[in-house]
């Protein structure tokens, strides 16, 4: 396995579950200590004590394990676009490798597509914030009878962050079922990242009206738009100018992979130099179809200039969460 699951690294597998990878498992994760070495040079170029990733995915292993073969099986909603996943590994592996990023946080961002789903996923966070303390305890909520309670019983139980898909769960964000729920996560002032653009495929609730409609309600909402808002970038980038706690996280956004199907427009590159205080670093790990250390790198070549590196890495993220 590799020194990414050491135990001076603090891993241990909390509850028992057997954490064995397989071969080929081994083989990616080996090769990533050698990634590792490039995405520490970067952030300690930077001056950094390391990296804040505010859009990385963990889940109840079965879950997980649906979502790779949805994606294996390049489901409706991947946009047809062929989509190998290069971090497939055990928990344990993962959280290990994070940590030999240097991510000195990270989120367990999961969601529900259906009703009576979010709750559960919400016990099983709380279990994971706790064996994992350089998570970010993430919980998720649905358009359902009990949101609201159910929301605050996260609150009460520490959550740090929410995430919500609109696209996967295929709800209309401004649904009257959620409204107290998001009239309380502002209120608490705890950020919601959530996938409301209408990448890699459009949903019937997508797209910058929707949410729009939400922060009218509810414009101290600290909405955090996954993927740069893809491919409705620039709608998005004008919430943000016009919503002063919206943010956005670059998950995906410029890299080899996204720009064959929802190029960025560099027409909006001042736009997001502008708002530099209020994006941050997301990455989609484990499920991305290229090497972590690309999602860097490719920002870095956007030519905004280390300042603006800095602060999307790690100092927005660690001001938005205390750390």
């Amino acid at each position: 396995m590799g020194s990414s699951v050491s135990t001076a690294d603090g891993v241990n597998g909390g509850d028992g579950s057997d954490n064995t990878a397989g071969d080929d498992d081994r083989r990616g994760l080996v090769q990533g200590t050698d990634e590792a070495r490039e995405v520490r040079r970067f952030w300690e170029g930077l001056g950094l004590p390391g990296l804040v990733d505010v859009h990385t995915h963990f889940m109840p292993e079965r879950v997980l394990k649906k979502v790779w073969d949805y994606f294996d099986a390049l489901g409706p909603l991947t946009g047809g676009v062929e989509w190998p996943i290069t971090y497939r590994a055990e928990e344990l592996e993962r959280v290990g490798l994070l940590r030999e990023f240097g991510v000195r946080a990270f989120t367990s961002m999961l969601y529900p597509h259906k009703p009576g789903m979010a709750e559960w996923l919400n016990q099983w966070a709380v279990e994971f914030a706790g064996r994992t303390p350089d998570c970010l305890h993430t919980a998720t909520l649905f358009p359902e009878p009990g949101v609201a309670a159910y929301v605050q019983r996260a609150v009460d139980e520490g959550a740090r962050v929410f995430k919500a898909h609109v696209q996967v769960g295929a709800y209309d964000p401004a649904d009257e079922l959620l409204d107290p729920a998001w009239g309380l996560l502002a209120e608490a002032g705890i950020p919601v990242v959530i996938h409301c653009g209408s990448g890699p495929s459009p949903g019937k609730h997508t797209g910058p009206d929707p949410i729009g409609r939400v922060l009218a309600r509810h414009p101290r909402l600290r909405l955090v738009f996954a993927h740069m808002g893809m491919p409705e970038y620039e709608d998005f980038l004008g919430l943000a100018e016009r919503f002063g706690e919206v943010r956005l996280d670059t998950t995906m956004a410029f890299t080899d992979f996204s720009e064959q199907f929802a190029p960025f427009p560099r027409r909006a590159l001042p736009r997001i130099a502008d708002l530099g205080d209020r994006i941050l670093l997301g990455t989609d790990f484990p499920n991305i179809p290229y090497p972590y250390v690309h999602q860097l790198r490719v920002l870095e070549g956007l030519g905004l200039g280390d300042e603006w590196l800095r602060a999307v890495c790690h100092d927005n993220g660690a001001r938005l969460f205390g750390l």
